[in-house]
């Protein structure tokens, strides 16, 4: 072969190359990113709620940018669904849907982070093109308040020990479920955490197949920095864990705030019992704020 007829070859194969590295950069999701003052809600399913048990999340969050001033306020309600089938409480889920967005317009989210696609994925295959209309209505719906959108896609389940039922066989349909959020997310132009596509663990992280427990949170949550590309603080810093149990206090308070254990009583179809107590929910708000303020004490140090 000339020199010529190498000289073009080569220009060919760095032009390919560039081409497939514009593709890839053109058609890799953007990653999530806060922005100083931002005001983060997160909406989904299980996932979402024992996030806010554990805090591991909004730990990372928090402590990736230590200059901007971010909340966090998390809506998660286990087994819940685009639909909001959990949240109806003794009224229909359409119910429950409504007093979700009125609560997400109240709180004046500049951020949402919303995780479905797990529970919805029992309808199988046949239930996709639902699943994918409810969750762009839900969209619609929460962007109204002029939030940013963010999206998590469902993880894998994994086989648990027996006796317990091998929940790995569901995984051939949330991965349906999942390529349905990353083009949820693409049509938006939306930054998707792709839980699905995480690195398989050594080990298993869940405790029974589908939910994650604090070492579980722990480890997804270090891959996820991995894939979003955020700042980390080393492995052997304390401040960390600090945040991370007043990241946990704070949700705690906000959950009784949000969702008091009385709530039939207090706002539901009981409250002409005892409705006037309702008036100490709002006594949640200052206990939260203080423990805010000691968040980013912590992290400004």
């Amino acid at each position: 072969m000339g020199r010529c007829s190498v000289g073009y070859v080569l220009l060919q194969s760095i032009t390919l190359l560039a081409m497939g590295s514009l593709a890839t950069a053109k058609d890799s999701p953007p990653k999530l990113e806060l922005q100083d003052g931002d005001r983060v809600v997160f909406l989904g399913g299980t996932f979402i709620e024992r996030e806010g048990q554990f805090g591991y999340l909004e730990t990372a969050l928090t402590t990736a940018w230590p200059d901007r001033k971010v909340t966090f306020r998390n809506l998660g309600w286990s087994g819940d669904t685009v639909w909001a089938e959990s949240r109806g409480i003794f009224d229909p889920p359409q119910v429950g849907y409504q007093r979700m967005i009125e609560l997400i317009t109240l709180l004046k989210p500049t951020l949402v982070v919303m995780g479905y696609g797990q529970n919805e994925s029992f309808a199988g295959e046949a239930g996709v093109g639902k699943f994918v209309a409810q969750y762009e209505k839900l969209c619609n719906d929460v962007q109204a308040t002029g939030a940013r959108l963010a999206f998590m896609t469902p993880h894998k389940w994994e086989r648990p020990k027996s006796p317990l039922p091998d929940a790995s066989r569901q995984n051939g349909t949330l991965a349906i479920y999942a390529a349905a959020v990353r083009d949820l997310a693409a049509r938006r132009s939306a930054p998707v955490i792709d839980l699905f596509e995480l690195p398989k663990p050594t080990a298993n992280l869940t405790e029974n197949g589908l939910h994650f427990g604090p070492f579980g949170y722990s480890q997804l949550v270090t891959a996820i920095q991995i894939q979003q590309g955020w700042p980390r603080l080393s492995p052997s810093d304390e401040k960390g864990e600090l945040i991370r149990q007043k990241v946990v206090e704070k949700n705690m308070q906000f959950f009784h705030r949000w969702r008091p254990q009385n709530i039939t009583y207090l706002t539901g179809f009981r409250k002409h019992e005892q409705g006037n107590n309702a008036v100490e929910i709002a006594q949640f708000d200052p206990i939260v704020a203080r423990i805010e303020g000691e968040i980013s004490e912590l992290n400004s140090k």
